[in-house]
Parts: structure tokens; sequence; C-alpha cells
């Protein structure tokens, strides 16, 4: 597929895909005319490097583990830094509970003020 239609497939700009390629996480075939072309499971592949983009890895990191996905192999190294990784999202997704708890916690309080006509005062 080429480039706008892997865009449009992802969900991403084209000009991510160019800075995938950059970066060696997404590899293209070239036409004669010079069209990049991707394969059918590029979109899979570019849903992955947002996934772990938006986890909070580097696109060195991100490079160190697409190899990982393909062949289902993980050097000992790796694994310690991918289990540190893990480590670190874990935290990072309950620091985000709390926050959203806490943010019921005022949306429940306004709307049960709201509902009996009380005034909000900061606690």
């Amino acid at each position: 597929m080429r480039i706008g239609e892997l865009a449009a497939k992802a969900g991403v700009s084209v000009r991510a895909l160019r800075y995938y390629e950059e970066q060696q996480l997404l590899v293209s075939e070239r036409s004669p005319g010079g069209q990049r072309h991707y394969a059918e499971n590029a979109a899979d592949r570019v849903q992955l490097i947002q996934q772990l983009y938006a986890a909070g890895l580097t696109s060195k990191s991100i490079l160190e583990i697409l190899p990982c996905v393909v062949t289902g192999e993980v050097k000992p190294a790796l694994l310690d830094r991918l289990k540190a990784e893990r480590n670190r999202i874990d935290a990072q997704v309950s620091t985000l509970i709390d926050a959203r708890d806490r943010l019921d916690g005022i949306i429940e309080t306004t709307t049960t003020v709201w509902s009996t006509g009380q005034r909000c005062r900061p606690q």
C-alpha cells in the first residue's frame, strides 16, 4: 500500500510515517517512480509503534524491541530492560488511576452540590 493509504489506515500523518522510516522503525519498498510502498501488515506495526511512544519509550528502545515482536525471541539483557519499562508503565498507570479517582470524587461532589443547589467550595 502507498504512504497515504497507510497513514489513513493507521490513523497517523504521512509525516509520522516518514519519521518512523528515518528512525528505521518502518520499512518501505520504492517503486521505479520513487513512491513508497508498504506491506499489508504495516498498519499493525505503526499502531504498535504509536502505543510504545505513548507509553513513553524512545525510538531507540522501540527499534530494539521490534525485532522481538517478529521473532518472539528476547535476549536476557533486553528482557531486563523490558521488565523495567513495564514496571515504569505500571507506575504511570497507577498514577493515572489515582488522578482519575480524584477527578471522579470532584465530579461526584459537584454533581451532588448542583442537585442540592449548594455552592461548591474548595477543599
